[in-house]
């Protein structure tokens, strides 16, 4: 019963997010209200907080992070942080459907164009950082402040933040993942094991 609660949570929450996406690209990110986002979504404004505590929240929540947290899970034991950070960014340009793919190139390029998104994407990088140490040390064996870990954590974000500013406006998001992979060689000095 909880795997089919989950499920309708994340359509409704997939839901409320598509509407806000095609609010914002309609009428602009200010001009729309958290009340219009909930009216198109059919949920009261309440349930709309339920899900997404701020009307930023609906654009900078990534649903690709809990397949890429899944994806590198997945990944061989013997492979390095680096190279199972590496093979789940390639699987996960197999996994996602071309409409998927184009829903979250356009999350992307709203948050290119709105300054307080960036702001709060760069507090969301922030985070990562916490969530790629604690991915590392569940694979390496190694505490998730171990400064080794920390490190390799943050050279990750860095390497995301660095290819972010190459991602062009309307380009597809593959690309840029396709870029970002390749920019992972730059980290092979770096190599955290067990």
């Amino acid at each position: 019963m909880s795997g089919l609660r989950e499920r309708k949570k994340a359509r409704t929450r997939a839901a409320i997010q598509e509407h806000a996406l095609r609010l914002f690209r309609d009428q602009g990110y200010a001009e729309t209200t958290v009340q219009e986002i909930a009216d198109a979504a059919e949920v009261s404004s309440a349930t709309f907080f339920r899900y997404f505590p701020t009307k930023e929240d609906t654009i900078v929540l990534d649903r690709l992070d809990p397949l890429m947290i899944e994806l590198f899970r997945n990944q061989p034991p013997e492979l390095t942080p680096t190279d199972a950070l590496r093979a789940s960014i390639r699987q996960s340009l197999d996994t996602l459907t071309e409409d998927e793919w184009a829903l979250e190139s356009e999350r992307q390029q709203l948050v290119m164009h709105a300054p307080e998104l960036r702001v709060r994407m760069l507090d969301q990088l922030y985070e990562g950082i916490d969530l790629l140490a604690s991915l590392a040390a569940e694979r390496t064996g190694r505490a998730p402040d171990d400064i080794a870990v920390r490190a390799w954590a943050g050279a990750v974000v860095g390497v995301v933040m660095a290819t972010y500013q190459q991602l062009e406006i309307d380009g597809p998001l593959p690309k840029y993942l396709e870029t970002m992979d390749r920019a992972f060689d730059q980290l092979g000095g770096l190599r955290l094991g067990p």
